[in-house]
């Protein structure tokens, strides 16, 4: 009988080495996901802010547009990181699981070894003790752990977008999206973004600018047609905005309209520190504009 007993025991490890991996996997693997989709948003957030930062910088956007634009992305990041469980409140879901886990494991190798007492006889074993404990080995060997892709972008910001299927009215989301995906020169994707995101706000004319040049991009490069219906509405909304002003500029430089172009890139250098890459960007831009206007018009004065 003592022969049994060891060998019950032996059984009793070899069980709970079996169904505790189990009953555990599922915890383990919704706190993984958990913390890959906070992963990804903090992550996208990050990007966003850094891109905030760097047009302040450039003195693309005002000192008030910047603050109130970083207040909207904090906002956010706090209110998706206010849902994860706390970290003593997670060690507690985490030892509770465990519990029941180790509990239902031990309950259900006692009620076997009962059921077998009933109905078996134990002086069988004897003669099995040997093969008794080969499962062991199988049962201890450990899971390749899984590899996270090396495309974290991409990761990002489809978490964002299957975000967005439950919260389709979330504005900020769908221009952060967009954001992302112009920055990937993903534009047509972008583009539908963008829609959604002027759709739900339509009087920011930061976006609307931003919505312009990444349609320009996806037809082609050029601004004819709906890039400059937006570049229109963009400086109804705000008739000082840089960016639509400088995207204006642009689309003026590109029909060949360089009065205009310098126009527009004038008003924009005035609202840029001089010393600014900004500045010096659309100084350049301006200059290159002026010469081909003189160019243009010495060629309209030797027509005859």
């Amino acid at each position: 009988m003592i022969l049994f007993w060891l060998i019950c025991a032996v059984m009793l490890v070899v069980a709970l080495m079996f169904v505790l991996p189990s009953a555990l996997a599922a915890d383990r693997s919704r706190a993984e996901d958990e913390n890959a989709r906070r992963d990804a948003n903090v992550a996208i957030y990050r990007d966003q802010l850094s891109e905030l930062e760097a047009d302040l910088h450039n003195g693309i956007v005002s000192q008030e547009q910047y603050a109130q634009d970083r207040d909207d992305i904090e906002r956010r990041l706090l209110e998706d990181t206010a849902t994860t469980v706390p970290r003593g409140k997670k060690s507690q879901l985490a030892a509770t699981t465990r519990k029941h886990a180790y509990l239902a494991g031990i309950g259900l190798c006692l009620l076997a070894v009962i059921f077998y007492l009933r109905i078996g006889s134990p002086d069988a074993i004897t003669n099995a003790a040997t093969g008794a404990a080969a499962p062991s080995a199988a049962a201890g060997s450990p899971s390749a752990p899984g590899n996270r892709s090396q495309a974290q972008i991409e990761a990002n910001v489809a978490a964002l977008a299957n975000r967005l299927k439950s919260n389709p009215s979330d504005a900020q989301g769908w221009a952060m999206l967009a954001r992302s995906l112009s920055s990937m020169e993903r534009y047509g994707e972008a583009a539908g973004a963008y829609e959604k995101a002027t759709e739900l706000n339509p009087k920011d004319a930061n976006l609307l600018a931003e919505y312009a040049f990444v349609t320009a991009m996806a037809n082609g490069e050029t601004f004819q047609g709906k890039p400059m219906e937006l570049i229109e509405r963009a400086l109804k909304v705000d008739p000082n905005n840089a960016k639509a002003l400088q995207v204006a500029g642009t689309a003026a430089f590109e029909a060949k309209n360089y009065q205009k172009a310098i126009d527009y890139w004038q008003r924009v250098l005035k609202q840029v520190p001089p010393t600014s890459d900004a500045a010096q960007t659309i100084a350049q831009r301006i200059d290159e504009a002026k010469s081909r206007l003189g160019h243009k018009e010495a060629q309209e004065t030797q027509k005859p």
